[in-house]
């Protein structure tokens, strides 16, 4: 599988979880050896005003973060472009999912999801989307920018077992109909990270019902990484995804 990186992740950009030293490597050192790699770009100014404001943007260019918040917003872009034919995987951060149009938190700076949905449709690549977002924390930044527009169709797993998680995963996915599928894919749901509730195999599953959903809707299906802060788990639980798509 593709996987969109650069080696500029691996930097320790602020003292959050999500820049942790560490978090990256670990995720290459389970996956690299079955993975394609291939360099993420900067977003362009244009696909990160399409869903950011001015005010929001100098913001992050104040706290010095805009080169590593565009490369991860690029990455995302590359991923889900990718993912409109074979699956793919934007290995990228400062995740994005809790970053809205004037403001962010929880770690983001820049929405990846909301800036690669809304390039695809601006270039008439795609005329809908769904957004599977598997993150232990809810993704309000990807609600407030997406979830109010008539072509994208957001899910936010609510269920408190691993059965009737997978369960309302399948469901939503079972009346999709998108060109593409986008997953905010957080792993600090996992047993052994901040949440306490899904098993590795749990992420190959959802992985599995992503891939048989898009082959449905003869639509593509992509992933980038948000959460997820246990390293020791954390390239396991991204491989098992990465191989559940990949089915």
């Amino acid at each position: 599988m593709k996987v969109v990186f650069h080696e500029d992740f691996y930097h320790v950009y602020t003292g959050d979880p999500a820049s942790a030293e560490g978090r990256i490597e670990a995720v290459v050192q389970v996956i690299k050896p079955v993975s394609e790699f291939v360099a993420a770009k900067p977003a362009s100014e244009q696909a990160i005003t399409a869903v950011h404001s001015e005010g929001h943007i100098n913001s992050v260019r104040r706290e010095g973060i805009y080169d590593i918040a565009a490369l991860a917003a690029g990455g995302a872009v590359q991923g889900a472009k990718i993912g409109l034919t074979e699956p793919a995987f934007a290995l990228i951060r400062p995740p994005g999912h809790h970053a809205s149009s004037e403001s962010a938190w929880g770690f983001c700076y820049f929405n990846n999801m909301a800036i690669a949905l809304t390039a695809l449709k601006r270039d008439g690549l795609i005329r809908t989307a769904f957004v599977l977002d598997f993150d232990l924390h809810f993704g309000d930044g990807n609600v407030n920018i997406l979830g109010n527009s008539d072509w994208v169709t957001l899910c936010n797993p609510s269920a408190h077992s691993r059965e009737q998680y997978i369960d309302e995963v399948a469901g939503v996915l079972a009346d999709s109909s998108a060109d593409i599928i986008g997953i905010s894919a957080g792993f600090d749901h996992h047993v052994d990270d901040w949440g306490g509730l899904l098993q590795t195999v749990d992420y190959h599953s959802m992985g599995r019902l992503v891939k048989e959903a898009a082959k449905r809707n003869s639509g593509g299906c992509f992933a980038i990484l948000e959460g997820g802060y246990n390293h020791t788990v954390l390239g396991h639980n991204v491989q098992a995804l990465l191989e559940g798509l990949a089915l």
